[in-house]
């Protein structure tokens, strides 16, 4: 039987549940209407930030560092390609912007990882914005996925990130200062055909950037941000084969859109941020608040879909 003090307890806590839903969330949803359509948020300058970009041989990590080298920025692009990564850091150069450098890194190595971030403090300074932007994205049916795969998607797509945030967050903390930005994906909202490693992989980034803006608020005056982005699918050359219903109403993003998206997020400090807007709500909608039945509908007749990868392949050519 309860104790009068379980029962004391119990009703506070009914009440306060109450108080919440029919009052603080009515007020917390008006503040952030309000502040949408009548308060002006100014982007904060990166001028003398070190930002340092992953995979910046191609695609939209170049396109991420040619920004910030063009915003004032001095910008440390790694990639393990390193030819690539030297074009994009000569073109940049050419640009009229000498404060970019590039080096060769396997984020997935994690000794790699701990021995060129301390190069770059030594060579460059502190590092005070990471944009995690690495990944690899083979897309083809679950059973088709070799454990090679399996284990580099996952080296590449997550511990790629732990390891560069255990090299350049101390610094961040110590001098309360600095932004990571991390590239998670429509696929680490809900799941898509033939990404299955793939899904996992950027449902672990979401966690785990959940995870250190949770750690990191707790902290007194914390000024270190964290942003997560989840684009649609993006013609970067990641997907390669696709079937999109309606592809006037839903084409693959351009990458230098998507760039800019990614600039404005980390510079107005917003934390989660789906490319494009709407699509991001929808996804909410769908996996929030509609019937399964709902969910399998829209899936099968609004396709976006990525098809197998291995189309003229077998398992003796993959890598």
């Amino acid at each position: 039987m309860a104790t009068l003090e379980v029962i004391i307890e119990n009703g506070i806590g009914i009440a306060h549940q109450l108080f919440f839903l029919f009052f603080m969330v009515p007020y917390f949803y008006l503040e952030s209407i309000y502040k949408a359509l009548f308060v002006k948020v100014e982007p904060k300058s990166v001028k003398g930030e070190i930002v340092l970009i992953t995979g910046t041989g191609h695609g939209m990590g170049k396109l991420l560092a040619i920004k910030y080298a063009k915003e004032g920025a001095t910008v440390v692009g790694w990639d393990v390609n390193e030819e690539l990564n030297k074009k994009t850091i000569q073109e940049i150069k050419q640009m009229g912007y000498q404060k970019v450098y590039g080096y060769k890194v396997d984020v997935a190595n994690r000794e790699n990882v701990m021995s060129v971030a301390e190069q770059v403090k030594q060579e460059i300074g502190d590092v005070t914005i990471l944009i995690n932007n690495a990944g690899i994205m083979p897309h083809h049916s679950f059973l088709e996925h070799t454990e090679k795969e399996i284990r580099r998607i996952m080296d590449i797509n997550v511990m790629g990130n732990f390891w560069t945030l255990q090299a350049f967050l101390p610094a961040m903390r110590k001098n309360n200062h600095g932004h990571v930005v991390a590239l998670s994906s429509m696929a680490g909202l809900l799941g898509l055909l033939n990404l299955v490693p793939y899904n996992a992989s950027k449902f672990a980034v979401r966690g785990l950037m959940e995870g250190l803006h949770e750690e990191f608020r707790r902290y007194p005056n914390n000024q270190v941000k964290f942003t997560t982005i989840y684009p649609y699918m993006v013609d970067t050359g990641l997907c390669t084969r696709y079937e999109i219903s309606y592809p006037s109403m839903s084409p693959l993003l351009k990458a230098e859109y998507v760039v800019e998206q990614i600039f404005e997020a980390q510079t107005k400090n917003k934390r989660n941020v789906s490319v494009p807007a709407d699509i991001g709500f929808l996804v909410k909608l769908k996996t929030n608040f509609w019937p399964q039945s709902a969910c399998d509908y829209t899936t099968d007749t609004f396709k976006a879909d990525l098809l197998s990868d291995l189309e003229g392949q077998t398992n003796g050519n993959r890598g």
